[in-house]
Formats: structure tokens, sequence, C-alpha cells
């Protein structure tokens, strides 16, 4: 299969929503009471397109998952501080899991941030449930900072999200 890394076209924004919705809800990781407003936010393409680079992967002419790739300073930034990049909401269709997909989407992520001006690491958050992708980040090198855990809703207690880093 050839697979290309690239921006996500306008046209491709609502099918990325759409496949970013559906392996999160397939995956169990929107079992929470801000399940709703939360599934806005992953279908919101357009939205995260407008502050963020979006890109996807598309293999055999078809759309096979997604990242959002956020600059050091980016507005989308949810833990990235000054010097730091951010990946968010990073997907891959169930059917092409296991493809490489999700690996190339987090490297093509850590190229951009080694060519942007006077980014020094890249910085993600994720699930205790998505251990798959765990051992993915730290195969392309990144590390667990725990110091930096966090909940993006304090009165859920069981969603403290887990946090990494790589150093360019």
């Amino acid at each position: 299969m050839d697979l290309v890394i690239r921006p996500a076209e306008p046209d491709e924004y609502g099918p990325l929503g759409d496949l970013t919705a559906r392996a999160y809800l397939r995956d169990g990781l929107l079992d929470f009471a801000e399940s709703d407003a939360y599934l806005g936010v992953l279908r919101d393409v357009a939205g995260r397109a407008a502050a963020a680079r979006v890109l996807v992967a598309v293999g055999d002419d078809r759309l096979l998952g997604g990242v959002t790739f956020v600059p050091a300073g980016g507005p989308m930034a949810d833990i990235a501080g000054p010097g730091e990049a951010e990946i968010r909401m990073l997907a891959v269709d169930h059917a092409a899991r296991g493809r490489g997909c999700g690996e190339a989407l987090v490297r093509h992520c850590v190229e951009r941030a080694r060519a942007a001006e006077g980014c020094r690491s890249v910085v993600l958050s994720s699930q205790r449930a998505m251990r798959t992708a765990h051992r993915l980040y730290a195969r392309l090198g990144f590390v667990r900072t725990p110091e930096r855990d966090w909940n993006p809703f304090p009165e859920l207690t069981d969603l403290t999200l887990l946090t990494y880093q790589l150093t360019l």
C-alpha cells in the first residue's frame, strides 16, 4: 500500500471528523459525561484546520487516518509550552490499523516540529486505555512525563490524561 501523509483538504474535513469520532467511540474512549461535547470537537475538523495543521494518511485512494499538529504557541495547544509543538486527536480507521498509518502520522508531525524554528520538543496527551498508542510513542522515543498529567474535566476523577514528550 502506498501511504501518503499530507494536509487535509476541505472536502475531507467531514469524512475525517467522522473517522475520528468512530475511532474514539469504537475504542471506548468517550464513556464520560462530556462525551457528546467532545464528539463535536472531534468532528470539527474545519475548526481545527483554522487553528492548527490537520494532516491525513491516504492509501489506496482512501482516507485512513488523521492527526492535528499544533505548532509551538498554537491556540489549540492543551499542554505545549514555549518551544513545544503538540500532537492531538490521532486517529486511524479500524480497518487500516496495523499498517503503519499512525506511526507515519506521528513521524510526520515530529519532522514538522524539527523543521520549525525554535521548537525543542513535541508533547502529547493520551488516555490510559490507549495502550497501542503508548507503545508507538515509546518506540518513537517519546518518554512519559507524569508531572504534566492532567484532567480536562476535574469533576471526573478517572479521566487523567497521560503525557509524553519527545526532545528534538
